[in-house]
């Protein structure tokens, strides 16, 4: 089995909740040569922002024309994070909610693998996902409390990825969200608790599914 890791938060595991859930998460993946671990951090990956200088690069290269510097980077880039996309059974996702929304990195990662003929088509009947087989974990932390009917449309990092990732025809979706510790502090360190052993049961989870 290959999992693929997108870890988009590059604050420490003891100052960031979504980089403790990517800690214990690894920590807490079972030890066996069955599973095919690769770790994209996407604040450590050359990637330029998603633009015309993608569209160039493309162009260019089916028509074997040389490319720009920034042209050979962002298709280098966005290839890496296809094949990375690709190759992987389990696709992990571990963010934050900053700003109602995800991490910009994370957000050119999303662009680069939203590939027309590649994770999705047009049909006469709409777009169609291509890559339905996959598993995909969301991990996510919010300082504050989003799963009320109240806020809900506010929170535009999970359901983002969550819609993209439908989009691609993926539906075995599985999510660990750990809320409200900055809201009410003094239940933060329950709250998170209670949230990195949910990561852990998920983690261990993955075993089953290599046999």
């Amino acid at each position: 089995m290959n999992i693929l890791v997108v870890k988009a938060n590059n604050r420490p595991s003891s100052e960031g909740v979504s980089s403790k859930m990517h800690e214990v998460f690894m920590n807490e993946l079972p030890q066996t040569n069955e599973l095919n671990i690769n770790t994209f951090d996407v604040f450590k990956e050359d990637m330029p922002y998603f633009g015309q200088d993608f569209f160039n690069a493309m162009k260019k290269s089916a028509q074997a024309e040389q490319l720009s510097d920034i042209e050979q980077r962002i298709l280098t880039a966005s290839n890496k994070a296809m094949d990375a996309f690709m190759d992987a059974d389990v696709v992990v996702f571990a963010f934050p909610l900053w700003n109602k929304t995800i991490p910009a990195p994370l957000q050119t990662f999303i662009d680069y693998v939203y590939r027309a003929g590649v994770t999705f088509s047009y049909s006469e009947n709409g777009p169609v996902g291509l890559v339905p087989d996959k598993k995909v974990i969301i991990l996510n932390a919010r300082g504050g409390v989003y799963s009320t009917p109240e806020m809900a449309p506010a929170e535009m990092s999970v359901n983002y990825v969550r819609m993209i990732m439908n989009f691609f025809g993926i539906t075995n979706i599985e999510e660990v969200i750990i809320e409200g510790h900055n809201q009410y502090p003094d239940h933060a360190e329950q709250i998170i608790a209670d949230g990195m052993q949910e990561v852990k049961t998920v983690a261990n989870r993955l075993a089953p599914v290599m046999v």
